[in-house]
């Protein structure tokens, strides 16, 4: 039965009756938290009147409390939403989706975490986006730079790079980079400063600047708020899901960026006098349009080579809290099996064969894992190395910017213009539904349906 507290002013006059349901105790054994409500007094009734209303409306409240109909008036969107969160991993959501609301948490948290479910606005949405669209939302990684000449100070106190690396116990590639003046993290300049015995600022310049978050971040932000709320409405926390009434930022869709076959040209050619390791790598991202995680997480036993395709069945991802692990590609659609030219299985088997001879030469310190791309020891390889690399390697033969993602726009475009259909081409990207497909590739498809209108005028159009 539920109990009723009553709740007085100073005067000692009647206010309002505390609602409290007993929920009994959890399957830890732990007692559970109470359903609650408060049964406001009118001015104008008896103390006897007051009382029997409010016993009429604890019964009622208690029967939607068993009958699973009523909401805790007291329930926070922080309080929820972190419940929603816990319920999600649960029931298997990726890891690398419940860091990212995380991350999302920490700005909308300050904002509206504090609002009770059902006092929660459309005005405080919209108050919240505007709000994350200014300037200075977003503040920039840290960076530091040399203000002074390092190559020279390095010479005056006969020291090499590989000797304050190993003092500041930083790499060597980090050094090499503040040498040449480019950004390196705060940390690893102070380590530097102090092997080399000077003030760090004095040495380095500090950079840290504020940007405005993106509307596609905006919008995110917007996804999860609707997600939480889309679960409260179910749960009949709340009447209706009050973010579809909030006014969500315009977005212009960005057109993908794709390689010309000329740019294709120069990077296989540029590729040529880089090490095996990294021509097969990026040979695989332009010729599967698999995603970085996918082609990271590509072990031996899933190569075909009797068949010329691959198998993908893995995935890499890297998160802070984690760091690089393995992982299940990204939808069931993204299990699949890629053909691929002899030409790509070639290279496959030539690099194979190097690093079979590269496993000799390093012994013991090579651990074999399978993986077709590794690390020296043997270890998967990071995500944002791969990335790293591509930005260097455009820069090194003077190329357009390269990026993993722009070899998978770039396969799905050719095969496009090659008059394949969507369906074939959804199936080899990984999408779990073909408007996916279409929707990204809109306006390459209309491109596409051009070239088509013009072949067909040659062909049936074309004078005798």
């Amino acid at each position: 039965m539920a109990s009723i507290q009553e709740r007085r002013d100073k005067t000692g006059k009647l206010i309002s009756y505390s609602i409290r349901v007993h929920r009994g105790r959890g399957a830890d054994g732990k007692q559970l938290k109470p359903w609650t409500a408060t049964f406001d007094v009118s001015p104008t009734w008896t103390e006897k009147s007051a009382r029997k209303k409010a016993e009429a409306f604890a019964a009622t409240f208690e029967k939607e409390c068993r009958e699973g109909v009523t909401t805790d008036s007291r329930l926070k969107f922080e309080e929820y939403c972190e419940y929603v969160l816990s319920m999600k991993e649960q029931r298997g959501a990726k890891h690398t989706t419940i860091v990212r609301y995380k991350e999302l948490t920490q700005r909308i948290y300050p904002a509206i975490g504090h609002i009770k479910l059902k006092d929660l606005r459309a005005d405080h949405l919209n108050s919240l986006y505007t709000a994350l669209a200014k300037p200075g939302v977003c503040k920039g990684t840290p960076r530091a730079s040399a203000k002074i000449d390092l190559a020279a100070l390095l010479k005056a106190q006969h020291m090499t790079r590989a000797g304050i690396a190993k003092q500041a116990g930083v790499p060597v590639n980090t050094v090499s980079a503040a040498v040449k003046g480019q950004e390196v993290s705060p940390d690893a300049a102070r380590a530097i400063a102090e092997a080399l015995g000077i003030d760090f600022s004095k040495a380095f310049a500090g950079k840290d600047e504020a940007r405005s978050l993106s509307p596609k971040t905006v919008l995110e932000h917007h996804r999860l708020i609707s997600t939480v709320l889309d679960q409260a409405e179910k749960e009949g926390q709340v009447p209706f899901n009050v973010a579809a009434k909030a006014t969500l930022p315009k977005i212009t869709k960005k057109e993908v960026n794709y390689f010309q076959p000329d740019q294709i040209a120069a990077i296989r050619d540029a590729l040529k006098q880089e090490p095996l390791k990294w021509e097969t790598l990026t040979h695989l991202f332009l010729l599967t349009g698999a995603r970085r995680g996918e082609i990271l997480g590509l072990k031996w036993r899933a190569v075909d080579f009797d068949a010329n395709r691959i198998h993908i069945c893995n995935n890499v991802q890297y998160t802070p809290d984690r760091g690089i692990y393995e992982d299940t590609p990204k939808t069931a659609a993204s299990n699949r099996f890629i053909s691929l030219p002899a030409e790509t299985m070639q290279l496959l088997r030539r690099y194979r064969a190097w690093q079979r001879a590269e496993r000799l030469r390093l012994g013991e310190y090579y651990e074999n894992r399978d993986f077709v791309f590794a690390q020296d020891n043997g270890q998967p390889l990071h995500p944002d190395s791969v990335t790293d690399w591509m930005k260097k390697f455009s820069k090194r033969h003077g190329l357009p910017h390269i990026n993993p993602h722009a070899f998978r726009h770039t396969m799905a475009s050719m095969l496009y213009f090659s008059g394949v259909d969507s369906v074939s081409i959804s199936k080899r990207l990984g999408h779990a539904q073909v408007s996916t497909t279409a929707n990204i590739y809109a306006h390459i498809v209309e491109e596409a349906d051009k070239r088509n209108a013009d072949i067909l005028a040659s062909v049936f159009l074309k004078k005798a």
